[in-house]
C-alpha cells in the first residue's frame, strides 16, 4: 500500500522565510521567520538584507516546521519551492535550500509559482477549490483577477492585472507618506479605525465606462494622497492621518471588490477566492463579504496567517502537483524572478 505523500514547501520570495509541510491537502506544520523589522527604516524591502536574513533563518525555520509537524526529515517524500517570481537574491536562497534538501533526501523537487501558492493556501482552510472560480490575488507585489479551473492541471487565465503599483505597494507608500511605518498594510488599517472613510474622496481608477473591467491602477490614488498631505501641510494645519488612512483604504477596497465581484457576475461564476497579503485586511474582507452575500456569491478567504507569504502555501501546491501525477522539475529548475503566472509549476529551462 502506497504511503501518502509528505510535501515540504519552501518560500523565500520576499522578506519571509517559510517552510510548510502538507500531506493529502492537510497542513501538518510550518515555520516562518520575517525580516520585516530590518527593512522598516528603509520603508520597503532591501533585497540584499532580505537574502542575508533568509540565509540565517533557513535551518532554524526548517527545524521549527519539522517539530511543528511531528515528522523527521526522512518522512519527507517530495519538496516544492518558490522558483519565481520575487526578489532575485531572495528566491535564489530558498531554491538553493530546497535543492539541497531534495538532493540530500533523494526525493523529487517541484519548482512552483509563488502566486499559485497564494491560491492554494485557501485549500488548506476550505478544502479543494471549485472546478471553476474567480481568484483575486492582492498582495505587495501583485494585484490580479484570475479565472481558474484546475489550479495545477489547467492554464491560468489572467482577466486583468495592475498597470502600475500593486495594492500592497500603494499601502506601503501611503503609510510612509503618513509617517505610519512599514509594513504599510497593518499600519494603515490600524490608523483607519479611528478615521472617517468619507473625509476625502480619493480617485477610484479604471472604474469609468470604457475602462478595462478587470485592470487595476493604484498609482493615481497614491499621488492623490501625497498631494492632499502636501496641501494641508502648506496651510500649517495638522495632517488628519486617521481620516486620510481611512479614506485611502476605502478607495482601494472599493476598486478591488467592485472589479472582483464584476468578474464573477460576467463570467457567471459563483465562487470568489481572495488571497494574498492584502486579503488579511479586515475592511477588505468585510466589504467583500457584504457584496458577495448580496449577490449570492460564495467568498473564500484564508485566515490571515495563510494570506501573507508562507511555506505552507508552497507545500500545498506541491501536494496538488504530486497527487495530480505531475512530473517533478528536478534539480535543474532555475529561479525566475519575473515569472508570469500561466501555470502552477514553472517550466524547466531547455
Amino acid at each position: 500500500m502506497a504511503l501518502s505523500p509528505v510535501v515540504l514547501g519552501v518560500e523565500s520570495s520576499c522578506d519571509e522565510t517559510g517552510f510548510g509541510i502538507v500531506s493529502e491537502g492537510k497542513l501538518l506544520g510550518q515555520g516562518l521567520a520575517s525580516s520585516a523589522s530590518k527593512h522598516a527604516e528603509f520603508g520597503g524591502v532591501v533585497p540584499e538584507i532580505a537574502a542575508r536574513a533568509h540565509l540565517d533563518a533557513v535551518v532554524p525555520t526548517l527545524q521549527i516546521a519539522l517539530q511543528d509537524a511531528g515528522v523527521e526529515p526522512k518522512d519527507i517524500t517530495h519538496v516544492a519551492a518558490t522558483s519565481g517570481p520575487g526578489l532575485a537574491t531572495a528566491v535564489h536562497v530558498g531554491l538553493a535550500a530546497a535543492k539541497s534538501i531534495a538532493w540530500a533526501l533523494d526525493v523529487p523537487l517541484y519548482g512552483v509559482h509563488h502566486l499559485a501558492g497564494h491560491a492554494a493556501a485557501d485549500t488548506l482552510e476550505h478544502g479543494p477549490l471549485p472546478e471553476h472560480s474567480i481568484i483575486l490575488i492582492v498582495s505587495g507585489g501583485h494585484t490580479s483577477i484570475l479565472e481558474v479551473r484546475d489550479l495545477v492541471r489547467d492554464p491560468i487565465v489572467h482577466l486583468g492585472d495592475t498597470l502600475d503599483d500593486a495594492a500592497g505597494e500603494a499601502f506601503d507608500k501611503v503609510s510612509r507618506l503618513l509617517g505610519l511605518g512599514y509594513p504599510g498594510g497593518p499600519a494603515i488599517s490600524k490608523a483607519a479605525l479611528e478615521g472617517d472613510r468619507e473625509a476625502f474622496r480619493f480617485p477610484r481608477a479604471m472604474l469609468r465606462a470604457g475602462d478595462h473591467p478587470y485592470t487595476f491602477s493604484f498609482s493615481g490614488v497614491k499621488t492623490a494622497v501625497a498631494r492632499t498631505v502636501e496641501q494641508i501641510e502648506r496651510t500649517g494645519a495638522a495632517v488628519p492621518v486617521a481620516d486620510i488612512a481611512a479614506s485611502f483604504e476605502e478607495a482601494v477596497v472599493d476598486v478591488l471588490v467592485t472589479k472582483a465581484v464584476k468578474a464573477c457576475q460576467e463570467k457567471k461564476l459563483s465562487t470568489l477566492v481572495m488571497v494574498g497579503g492584502v486579503a488579511a485586511n479586515r475592511h477588505l474582507r468585510k466589504k467583500a463579504q457584504e457584496q458577495c452575500d448580496k449577490l449570492g456569491i460564495e467568498l473564500r478567504v484564508p485566515p490571515p496567517s495563510l494570506c501573507t507569504d508562507n511555506g505552507a502555501m508552497i507545500a500545498a501546491v506541491g501536494d496538488l502537483l504530486v497527487r495530480s501525477g505531475a512530473e517533478p522539475s528536478g534539480l535543474g529548475i532555475a529561479a525566475d524572478p519575473s515569472a508570469v503566472l500561466h501555470g502552477a509549476q514553472l517550466p524547466v529551462p531547455a
